[in-house]
Parts: structure tokens; sequence; C-alpha cells
């Protein structure tokens, strides 16, 4: 495991580095806001995958830039 000053220095040095361990953090915390997934109150496996499903859906619809405003047209 690589601390996060070594990656900063490495991607200094070399641009075209992504630091894939903050991109993994960022997505943990987006699905952490839904306190629903965060403690697992679901007995069946499937609703339980079903909202992880969801939740990626609606982070990703969050993600995208509209031009329209979709409540007015």
């Amino acid at each position: 495991m690589v601390d996060r000053r070594q990656e900063a220095d490495a991607k200094k040095r070399d641009p075209s580095n992504k630091a894939r361990r903050w991109v993994v953090e960022v997505c943990h915390s987006w699905f952490n806001r839904f306190r629903k997934l965060l403690v697992r109150y679901e007995k069946l496996e499937r609703s339980f995958l079903a909202l992880n499903h969801l939740a990626a859906a609606i982070i990703a619809f969050r993600r995208v830039p509209l031009t329209v405003n979709i409540i007015y047209g």
C-alpha cells in the first residue's frame, strides 16, 4: 500500500498516473450517503442488490450535466 504523499509525488513525475484509491474512496462516500445501504436492513440478498443498483443509477444520473430542466421541460 502506498501512502498519499508517495502517490502525489508519483503523479507530479508522471501526470498520466492516476491515484486510483481516491476514486474508490469517493465512490464509497457516495454510497454511504444512502443510509438504507449503510446499515443493511434487507434480509433478502436480491432486495439489497436492487437497492445498490438503484443507488448507483441515482449517483450516475446526478453526475450527468443536464441542459434541460426536468421539471419544467
